[in-house]
């Protein structure tokens, strides 16, 4: 890759856009949803006049002389020294939200987001999803602070993070490059993406990057464990966060799709997802088309389902095709089967 398209990549809005608010989803839920979803009050603040007790990696509140002779006695800043040291805590979950686990240091309630958990199960149900956050109360946990934002109050805490040594990740965040490819596996779906470890720092994939066609939810097209390849596109050192893409590792078809279907032709497909509101055919490798629920049959029937379903393959009629919105509108009404 070019460094002009490295550029072009590094100052593109949409992507940078889309990972810092896919990024913080799980965070902003939890301050919305704090005071109805907590479950046990958080402890009182440290009294300002003596030290705020901190805990070790080994949970004990003894600290070496030359740490306990700098700390501060502002719990945010203590939580400041423990992030830029590296440390652990363990700490006890207090209660849960629909984006995480909430607990409970030095009087300030910290929350750990679902994505930053080893082994958490992957639900698309948020019934199941908040049953399953429910069951790790009390449970005692390794965490590691990844942010402190003392006027947002935001104290972000993972469990990941203790899996690798920070000079590990500091190593590896000096070595990446904006439009370098690198292998990954995949350690967490989410509804907003993919996390992918590259050997010591986890970057994410935006649901909009998996895929130039549609995808519903990663796990569709991604699960825990496989190996992928994945393109950087935006690396912050200081938050340790990587922005990383797959669908920019192969051409957009859209770009051609124009040049490729024109209206009126009949083409060949293969049934994938089924809405209210229609069908999608899988016309390539990451390019469909829309047959829309009055272009599916005639006569009167009451869900798409009944007329086709999923693997089906089936000839198309083209209706419109708009490759800068990525759309093409397809009939199956009149369509000759045996055409090519």
């Amino acid at each position: 890759m070019s460094e002009e398209q490295g550029r072009r990549i590094h100052a593109d809005p949409v992507a940078d856009e889309s990972y810092w608010s896919a990024l913080f989803q799980m965070e902003d839920a939890f301050r919305q949803d704090e005071a109805p979803e907590q479950h046990g009050p958080a402890q009182p603040p440290a009294p300002e006049h003596e030290p705020a007790p901190a805990l070790t990696g080994n949970g004990q509140h003894n600290q070496p002389a030359a740490f306990a002779s700098r700390v501060s006695t502002d719990p945010w800043q203590l939580a400041q020294e423990f992030m830029d040291g590296d440390r652990q805590l363990q700490l006890k979950v207090t209660g849960h939200n629909k984006g995480g686990l909430l607990v409970s240091w030095n009087g300030i309630q910290g929350f750990v987001p679902a994505s930053q958990l080893i082994d958490f199960p992957q639900f698309h149900v948020p019934r199941e999803r908040l049953q399953s956050l429910a069951e790790w109360r009390d449970r005692t946990l390794q965490l590691k602070i990844i942010e402190v934002n003392k006027p947002n109050s935001r104290l972000i805490l993972s469990e990941r993070a203790t899996l690798v040594a920070a000079t590990q990740r500091t190593s590896l965040l000096n070595v990446v490059q904006v439009g370098e490819q690198r292998e990954g596996t995949v350690t967490n779906l989410t509804d907003f993406g993919a996390f992918i470890d590259l050997g010591g720092v986890e970057g994410l994939v935006h649901i909009s990057e998996i895929s130039w066609s549609r995808v519903t939810h990663p796990s569709l097209m991604l699960k825990p464990g496989q190996v992928v390849r994945v393109l950087i596109l935006n690396v912050d050192p200081g938050a340790a966060r990587v922005a990383l893409s797959m669908k920019r590792l192969r051409p957009d078809p859209w770009l051609t799709a124009e040049e490729r279907y024109r209206p009126d032709q009949f083409v060949r497909g293969v049934i994938g997802t089924i809405t209210t509101y229609g069908a999608f055919v899988i016309l390539e490798e990451e390019l469909e088309g829309l047959v829309h629920i009055s272009e599916l049959a005639e006569g009167m029937f009451m869900h798409p389902r009944d007329i086709v379903r999923p693997g089906e393959e089936v000839t198309a009629r083209v209706l419109s095709v708009d490759g800068r919105h990525k759309r093409i509108a397809l009939s199956l009404r009149g369509a000759d089967p045996k055409r090519p």
